[in-house]
């Protein structure tokens, strides 16, 4: 079940994890998969499906990231407007100005420290799913 605007749960700062590789957050990253892939997304915040916890999964490529205590580490100068809908925000599309390249820390689901580079859509997905976790909507960030 996909947690829907304008719930506060996806208003607040997501909690850190401290155990990576417990039972729950191995059921919660299953949980997530299967929700992004049934509602055909891109990536999901644990926020979104009611979990505050600092844990967003993103699948582009056929390649999924599981990114848990995710930090944006260096961005690019240049910034690129692009449209871009949520789960959260059903059949809305906004005007969101991103950096064209991230690079983000973060643990993968063992545990282990994580250092992945992403440009263009990967790096707006980033930085979208990263928003979640710090309490920031594509309303917030919508071009006005």
């Amino acid at each position: 079940m996909i947690v829907t605007y304008p719930n506060p749960i996806l208003s607040k700062i997501a909690e850190k994890i401290t155990n990576p590789t417990s039972p729950e957050i191995k059921n919660l990253i299953s949980e997530m998969l299967e929700s992004l892939k049934k509602h055909n997304g891109l990536g999901i915040a644990a926020p979104q499906i009611g979990q505050s916890l600092s844990l967003c999964l993103i699948r582009l490529d056929g390649k999924t990231h599981i990114l848990i205590n995710p930090k944006i580490t260096k961005k690019s100068w240049r910034k690129v407007v692009g449209e871009e809908g949520c789960l959260s925000f059903p059949g809305i599309f906004v005007p969101v100005k991103r950096h064209l390249k991230v690079t983000v820390k973060a643990l993968d689901e063992k545990g282990s420290p994580i250092k992945l580079k992403g440009e263009g859509l990967l790096a707006r997905a980033f930085q979208h799913e990263i928003d979640h976790l710090n309490g920031i909507t594509i309303e917030e960030r919508k071009l006005k």
